[in-house]
């Protein structure tokens, strides 16, 4: 089967509930982009993360995350809505290191541990509603748990993990969102947190097989749970070439002349998706107006 993300609500009401199966989606990013393999894992958690909190949006709302850290990959950009639907990129792609003490890829390092994680919510209001939080750690998931705590005080725990193989390619890829709602038994809390810290990596048990059904069954307890909705995700950009060339027309005549004059035609690339579109002279002329 093919990515999805699963909903659930556990005790009662008292947490809600994401996981997400995300190896196709990271694997299309780490295609269009070329990353290597410790790239792939922070561009990897960043998009998995950023999918999961876009269903928690309604109708035509989006949103937009900036991991902006000291390291080498640069900041790291995604976007997101509630379809299920991802895209975004990292600075620099070409990044890797050797792993680190506890045998995994070296994200930390490769992101930073100082800077800040800021997440834009277009919700269709005439203000965008904006969070940043510093960077805690640069492993993505326990940043995002500090987000979530701080800037939507919201107390909730977030995994996420990218597998690479040998070759780059993406071995599998997987988070989970659990978030604790007023009210909750400080009992279910402690629960949660004895589960969480029992359980195999996120990406491990996607590699396994296991789906994200199972991987919520094992968090939160099969008798403790009930799922809600499923739902299909993947890696979209809504670029294209039409979308392009009214860019370019929105320049006006006198910089599109300097583009036929100088450089006989045009190209443009879209940072989300690495997509190149190409006019030709004739094409611009025909923007002329």
């Amino acid at each position: 089967m093919g990515d999805y993300l699963i909903k659930a609500t556990g005790f009662n009401g008292n947490i809600r509930a994401y996981a997400i199966q995300s190896t196709e989606l990271v694997e299309e990013a780490r295609r269009r982009h070329d990353t290597w393999a410790t790239a792939s894992a922070a561009l990897g958690r960043t998009l998995t993360i950023s999918t999961m909190m876009g269903v928690m949006l309604k109708g035509e709302d989006k949103l937009t995350v900036k991991v902006e850290g000291d390291g080498p990959v640069g900041p790291i950009i995604v976007d997101s809505n509630a379809k299920g639907e991802v895209r975004g990129y990292i600075t620099n792609p070409h990044v890797d290191f050797e792993l680190n003490s506890i045998g995994k890829l070296d994200v930390s390092r490769a992101v930073g541990t100082v800077g800040t994680l800021s997440v834009a919510k277009d919700l269709g209001l005439k203000e965008m509603f904006t969070g940043q939080v510093p960077i805690v750690s640069g492993e993505i998931g326990e940043d995002f748990t500090y987000y979530f705590a701080n800037s939507e005080q919201v107390p909730s725990a977030v995994g996420a993990g990218v597998l690479v193989n040998p070759d780059h390619t993406i071995l599998a890829a997987g988070g989970f969102i659990l978030q604790v709602l007023p009210g909750a038994d400080d009992a279910i809390i402690t629960q949660l947190e004895e589960r969480i810290s029992s359980i195999a990596p996120i990406s491990t048990l996607i590699r396994e097989g296991n789906t994200p059904e199972q991987i919520l069954e094992m968090l939160i307890g099969e008798e403790n749970i009930k799922f809600l909705d499923t739902m299909p995700v993947s890696f979209t950009c809504q670029c294209s070439k039409d979308r392009i060339q009214n860019a370019i027309k929105s320049l006006g005549n006198e910089e599109i002349q300097a583009m036929i004059d100088e450089d006989h035609g045009a190209e443009a690339n879209c940072h989300f998706c690495n997509e190149t579109y190409t006019f030709t002279e004739d094409e611009l002329k025909e923007l002329l107006r």
